[in-house]
């Protein structure tokens, strides 16, 4: 089967991949749409450690091709978006309905496919750049079969995570103001959260100019290209700031921005290991600086309710999608998103 596959120097589409059969608990899915992260591309150049050969891709949905015994929440021919959060279910952290903190979805990658015998790993246990491929059956969400399938795809990363830290973690409020740093396809996805979440004053800030009608039509009432004009716009400072981009310059810009219990929530991904900095004695009128995994989601819960906010017309999940390539031109795909020219690139099998 085909497969987008980094060996640690080198991407190639593969023809020659494996996957095992689902074990007890687990799902096998016919992947027929994925979302192109940046997260995947930070894979490939080193932002992200992760051990190799692995098969990209985590923003995936497609088709039940098969269940493992215990498995009765879906059965084949049902559609499914697909989560990278391979919680437990059983530990302190996920019973407490915090499943982004489960120990055992952190730093477990498994080996379920294989190519000229020899394993290779899979990617935020999803590896959705895949024909098929094994998830446990908690990654596996039900979603009506009316949405399109690459529409579907982008709620299992990038709605969930940008949606998510606006009303699960930052949990904004009627009438707050939120800046957005980074208008790309996390960030739009945080500014349509603000907006369902009711938010009065959202101001976009990306670099590029061309941002500003998608940026408006996810919901940004202002749109500007640097964080510096912010407050002219708001004096006292932003109730929210969300750092989208990850850069260390604008995680210090996104706290000193902020209002009086002020929070800066942290989505965007620096090279490992960097540090930022920021004036403490600016905390102590009840500011915060919050990190955020996966949208402080539950997946099985907020994929089932994104879906239906799509269908009652409250979130946009067309406007998301620039492009659809085959997955064949991934090369062709992955520069496009470097360049910006997409808010989201969808590979299609």
């Amino acid at each position: 089967m085909r497969g987008v596959v980094f060996d640690g120097k080198r991407v190639e589409v593969a023809y020659d991949l494996q996957v095992r059969d689902p074990g007890p608990g687990e799902v096998l899915v016919a992947i027929q749409a994925a979302g192109l992260c940046h997260s995947d591309l930070s894979v490939v150049d080193g932002t992200i450690p992760f051990p190799v050969p692995v098969v990209l891709g985590h923003e995936g949905a497609g088709v039940v091709e098969a269940v493992g015994v215990g498995v009765t929440h879906v059965v084949p021919g049902d559609h499914v978006a697909l989560s990278t959060l391979a919680n437990c279910g059983t530990c302190a952290e996920c019973d407490r309905g915090r499943p982004t903190m489960c120990r055992q979805a952190i730093g477990r990658p498994g080996q379920p496919f294989t190519r000229s015998g020899r394993p290779v790993f899979q990617f935020a246990s999803n590896s959705a750049f895949a024909e098929l491929t094994v998830v446990k059956a908690v990654q596996a969400v039900r979603v009506p079969k009316d949405i399109p399938l690459p529409l579907a795809a982008l709620i299992g990363c990038g709605v969930l995570t940008g949606v998510g830290a606006v009303l699960n973690r930052a949990k904004v409020d009627r009438g707050d103001s939120v800046v957005v740093i980074g208008a790309g396809g996390i960030g739009l996805n945080v500014i349509q959260g603000a907006r369902i979440a009711g938010a009065l004053r959202i101001v976009a800030v990306d670099a590029n100019p061309a941002k500003e009608a998608v940026a408006r039509q996810f919901g940004a009432t202002d749109f500007l290209t640097s964080v510096e004009a912010v407050r002219e716009l708001l004096p006292a400072g932003a109730d929210h700031a969300f750092e989208c981009v990850g850069r260390v310059e604008l995680i210090r810009a996104a706290v000193d921005l902020l209002d009086r219990h002020g929070q800066a929530i942290l989505l965007g991904v620096p090279p490992a290991g960097a540090e930022a900095s920021f004036v403490v004695s600016s905390m102590y009128l009840d500011k915060s600086i919050l990190g955020c995994r996966y949208g402080s989601s539950r997946p099985q819960r907020d994929i089932a309710l994104y879906a239906e906010l799509y269908r009652g017309g409250r979130l946009l999940l067309d406007e998301l999608v620039t492009q659809t390539y085959p997955v064949e031109e991934f090369d062709r795909a992955a520069a496009d998103a470097e360049a910006g020219k997409v808010a989201r690139a969808v590979l299609t099998f």
